[in-house]
């Protein structure tokens, strides 16, 4: 096993890129306690209809108890990799292990202790609420209880609507039934296709509290368009561009090594006004001042 270290001593951070196979007794080795949830090794994915390339020679570790972001505009190549971690596409080279187990040998297995949160809501008009999680529970956890569902209920703030058809409800009420959807059965993975795309900032919100109440108990892996988002809910960060990652680690490690601060741009309307911003930041920041006048 061949294992390259990037280091960040102000941080304490330690990064892994795991490159050939590993063998069974290496899969949990763990990072600062935490011990890894899903591995994805040297991973590739070519369409051979457009000859596209939407994942290139992909490596990355995701710990269990922690929420790992992955950031990228369209195209980046992030549903696409939800589409191999949950089994939908094979890979075209490399692999994926999930709980120490590899996704080309082990896929009924890891699909049983896996939940999935699609990018839009695979939901039924005609079906309550409480109907929806009666019957993705009894197909992914039969042993389910009423408990565990009034549970469920009250942790996505649905218990109110409950009885009411699914084709009622608000967009954001959709987002969250499909999240508890994802958590059926004390899922170990779970994965998110943007989760929060298309709802109110509120539901947004809610759906934050949500993903942070269940992350001590799973490995959880979300995707998102938005760097704030994943500022506030990641432990880790992976950056992607063109199916490759581009950096990866903590939030604030992050903005410490590529950070660049902020920038305000104003439009002056004389000489006295430029003095006065000028004064009025300085006062705010003593590292603030005029960058470029016209």
């Amino acid at each position: 096993m061949n294992v390259h270290y990037i280091t960040a001593s102000s941080f304490k951070a330690l990064f892994f890129i795991y490159t050939g196979s590993l063998p069974p007794d290496e899969r949990s080795v763990s990072e600062g306690g935490s011990p890894i949830g899903v591995i994805l090794m040297s991973l590739t994915k070519e369409y051979t209809d457009n000859k596209k390339t939407a994942v290139k020679d992909l490596s990355l570790t995701f710990y269990k108890g922690q929420i790992t972001a992955l950031l990228g505009v369209n195209g980046a190549g992030k549903t696409t990799i939800i589409s191999m971690l949950t089994g939908l596409y094979p890979p075209s080279s490399g692999t994926i292990i999930i709980n120490g187990r590899d996704i080309h040998t082990d896929l009924a297995a890891i699909r049983m202790e896996m939940g999935v949160c699609p990018q839009y809501d695979v939901l039924f008009d005609t079906l309550t609420v409480r109907e929806h999680l009666l019957f993705y529970g009894s197909v992914k956890a039969p042993l389910w209880t009423k408990k565990q569902l009034h549970q469920a209920l009250e942790d996505v703030d649905l218990s109110h609507h409950q009885f009411k058809h699914v084709g009622a409800l608000s967009g954001g009420m959709k987002r969250r039934l499909s999240i508890a959807i994802s958590f059926i059965g004390n899922s170990k993975t779970v994965v998110l296709d943007e989760p929060t795309s298309g709802v109110d900032p509120c539901s947004r919100r809610r759906i934050w509290d949500i993903l942070l109440k269940y992350r001590a108990d799973c490995t959880l892996i979300f995707t998102t368009h938005h760097l704030d988002e994943a500022e506030v809910l990641s432990d880790r960060i992976a950056i992607l561009q063109q199916g490759q990652l581009r950096c990866c680690g903590p939030p604030s490690y992050l903005k410490e090594t590529y950070g660049q601060g902020y920038s305000l741009t104003l439009i002056k309307k004389s000489l006295t006004c430029e003095i006065n911003v000028v004064i009025l930041l300085s006062y705010i920041t003593s590292n603030a001042g005029m960058t470029w006048s016209i």
